[in-house]
């Protein structure tokens, strides 16, 4: 961003301005950002399987049929996907359904809900370049979407004309449709709000935010010891040096283990 600046006010001088301002700033250095980048708050394997039953128990209301139609349930595909995958929130409400290989067992994430202003649209996927981004994902993970996939049509058969399809995985349902149609994008705002409900009810860290289920996910990995080329490939990060520089926690114990390595490799203990 210096170097952007300072060669477009540099273009001004001397004709609309007498000297670049940018000449003498002194930019942040590598070490003074990381400094300023913020610890995300993270739930291990064990608190994200504890979560995860939790989010998938039904109400017990009478009316309550296990959460296929029921409202109790509704959110629990959705909340899966995230801890599950580390998808971003825009992507994970902009999943399409023909873009779900069921064979394969990998999704295309060609489209994303963004935030404008008050409002939010759908639109295409642009943060990783023009090819549309490819995650793999369990079975289990697909036996989440085929549950959702089951509510979705019930929603559908039961609601009829307030039902306009987009082909979305996540669309918005018809619990308390006052206005509008079902089937398009869900409110992202509304997503986080009754995310943030669920995190007080379930005593989860005050500052959890839904995207906090990605470092969760990526941290987890790493620290289990998975490949850190597919870790990354998989959160779609520019390489996997800066997945394990921002989010491996336990990179010391790496470093510490090559040490002693490298030491015994030597014969260091052995002079003095």
């Amino acid at each position: 961003m210096h170097n952007i600046l300072s060669g477009a006010l540099g273009a001004a001088v001397p004709k609309l301005i007498s000297a670049n301002p940018a000449a003498t700033a002194h930019p942040p250095t590598a070490r003074e950002i990381r400094k300023q980048e913020r610890d995300f708050p993270t739930v291990d394997d064990g608190q994200t399987a504890r979560f995860l039953g939790s989010v998938w128990e039904p109400c017990g209301n009478r009316v309550c049929d296990g959460g296929l139609t029921h409202h109790c349930l509704r959110d629990a595909p959705l909340r899966t996907f995230y801890a599950a995958t580390g998808v971003r929130r825009s992507e994970a409400l902009g999943m399409k359904w023909s873009l779900v290989h069921w064979d394969e067992g990998s999704i295309v994430l060609g489209w994303v809900v963004v935030e404008e202003g008050n409002a939010y649209r759908l639109r295409k996927l642009t943060k990783d370049g023009d090819a549309n981004a490819r995650i793999y994902v369990d079975q289990s993970v697909m036996n989440v979407l085929k549950r959702q996939k089951q509510r979705q049509d019930e929603e559908r058969e039961r609601l009829g004309p307030p039902w306009v399809d987009h082909d979305l995985v996540f669309a918005r349902d018809g619990f308390k449709l006052y206005r509008g149609e079902a089937g398009g994008p869900q409110d992202p705002e509304k997503v986080s709000a009754r995310w943030r409900t669920l995190r007080t009810r379930l005593h989860l860290p005050e500052d959890f935010r839904i995207h906090d289920w990605r470092h969760s996910k990526v941290t987890n990995d790493l620290e289990a010891g998975e490949n850190p080329v597919e870790v990354s490939a998989n959160v779609r990060h520019r390489s996997p040096g800066y997945t394990m520089a921002r989010y491996g926690h336990s990179r010391k114990d790496g470093a510490r283990k090559l040490a002693a390595s490298g030491a015994g490799r030597l014969g260091l203990s052995s002079l003095v």
